[in-house]
């Protein structure tokens, strides 16, 4: 058996990850533990090299690899680069931070190839069993760095939730992917869109629709599935926390549109119903208790719940525009979050964790470049001008209103009213009120630069969003029912 050479290219990126992500764990026992920041700045590169290796294999064009279980599109392309931006700030963010809390392993930089590897696994998925591989090698990568800080209650505490909570919704997605198999007799997603156009609809189809949408609603937190969230996110290690709800958001629903849109486009009705429930749900519940929280990891918590219900509405929306609005919201939202989170991670230094909203309280006296750069993000992430996250929402309820879903959108709009309430109050936090306790900030070259980025990425697009508006609307390959 002869596999063409493309197929080899088309996952050259997830090789290269893969091997750099294998070499850290054969070389980390050798290293001095003085010397294991270094494994930073060499996970870095392995992310620099397969981002390189992404741009010069684009030349190959559409690729349906391995039969069709890997596709190579301007699509996956696109997400594929939102990966390695999470990832790289990810790093940048947590070689300070690993100090601080004294758990600089170099397992922890291979655990977060190995998950970026099972994303772009995921998002170039043209199969059921080779996009449900990619979610197991992201889910195990983010169970284990959820509960890190194995010196914590929290940590040990938010990696086994997640393990007990994410092993069910694994198994509901695998018991969806099964009945289909059953129903169809592949789990290709092309041949499972042509089944369903030759087929009558059957209330099994439903009953599998419902296990996916559970599986995958599970993975971005959506509300009902989203009770796993505020307690991990607030017990585990800060930077895996910022990964978490960027990167792995991001891929999730990237192959959530794909399914749905590629593989059950047949049964459109009968699930956008269900995800309009979702996402209006989702952004209640994500707004109106983020307004109680004071811990500031748990507030951003349900606050990723809420735009996790924004994102749906692109995805319900369907169409160009609606797959456009989906991938330009996440791309800023993951600059917008880990910005955030950035900021909260350079309060870490010494005893002084600076988790609590109240721990901001002065920091614009103290330090007002820090204090300013987590108002823009605190800006962005309510949706106002002139920052990237107006123009993502604005993009999002634009497709709602152009598919005639003009009641989502004013949901969405009036929720995103009602969440400034809890984003300023970190500004007014910052800003109005003066600080009794004493702290400095754990700054470093990769810190300050991670933040750097962010916050100019969220301006510029504010500013001037027409390249990423070009980039976007480039990489839409209307995912199609059938795959050559």
């Amino acid at each position: 058996m002869t596999i063409p050479t493309s197929n080899f290219m088309a996952i050259l990126p997830e090789i290269v990850i893969s091997i750099y992500a294998c070499m850290i764990l054969v070389f980390e026992p050798f290293c001095p533990k003085e010397q294991r920041h270094q494994f930073g700045y060499f996970s870095l590169s392995g992310i620099i090299l397969a981002a390189l290796t992404s741009f010069f294999i684009l030349k190959l064009g559409n690729v349906y690899a391995f039969g069709g279980m890997f596709i190579l599109d301007p699509f996956s392309t696109f997400f594929k680069y939102l990966i390695y931006i999470g990832s790289g700030l990810t790093i940048l963010l947590s070689m300070k931070y690993l100090d601080e809390e004294d758990i600089h392993l170099g397992e922890y930089y291979a655990f977060i190839l190995l998950a970026t590897a099972g994303m772009m696994i995921m998002v170039s998925g043209g199969d059921l069993i080779s996009i449900y591989l990619g979610l197991e090698l992201l889910s195990i990568s983010l169970y284990v760095l959820a509960g890190f800080k194995r010196f914590e209650g929290k940590s040990i505490e938010a990696s086994a939730k997640y393990f007990i909570l994410g092993s069910f919704s694994s198994g509901i997605l695998l018991f969806g992917i099964s009945l289909l198999f059953g129903f169809v007799g592949s789990t290709n997603l092309g041949a499972i869109a042509l089944f369903i156009k030759g087929h009558a609809l059957d209330p099994g189809l439903l009953l599998t629709m419902i296990f996916m949408v559970v599986g995958f609603g599970f993975k971005i937190s959506a509300v009902p599935f989203h009770m796993w969230t505020p307690d991990v996110y607030e017990g585990a290690p800060t930077t895996v926390t910022a990964f978490m709800s960027a990167g792995p958001k991001a891929a999730s629903l990237a192959i959530f549109l794909r399914v749905f849109i590629e593989a059950l486009g047949g049964i459109k009705t009968e699930w956008t119903t269900l995800l309009i429930i979702l996402s209006v749900a989702t952004m209640l519940v994500g707004n109106i208790l983020a307004i109680v929280q004071t811990n500031i990891k748990r507030m951003l918590a349900y606050s990723s719940i809420a735009h996790a219900g924004y994102a749906l509405i692109g995805m319900i929306a369907g169409g160009p525009d609606g797959t456009f609005s989906l991938m330009m919201y996440m791309m800023i939202y993951t600059f917008m979050n880990l910005g955030a989170f950035g900021i909260i991670i350079l309060l870490h230094k010494g005893g002084f964790h600076g988790e609590e909203i109240a721990d901001l309280t002065g920091m614009a006296k103290k330090y007002p470049l820090a204090a300013f750069m987590m108002l823009v993000f605190m800006f962005s992430l309510t949706g106002l001008p002139p920052t990237g996250g107006f123009i993502g929402k604005f993009y999002i309820f634009m497709a709602a209103v152009n598919h005639h879903l003009t009641y989502l959108a004013v949901i969405g709009v009036i929720l995103s009213a009602i969440s400034a309430y809890y984003y300023l109050r970190v500004v007014m936090v910052m800003y109005m009120k003066d600080s009794e306790k004493e702290y400095s900030l754990a700054t470093s070259p990769a810190i300050n630069f991670a933040l750097m980025a962010a916050f100019l990425a969220i301006l510029i697009v504010g500013i001037y969003p027409a390249p990423l508006i070009s980039y976007a609307q480039s990489a839409i390959t209307m995912i199609t029912s059938s795959a050559p």
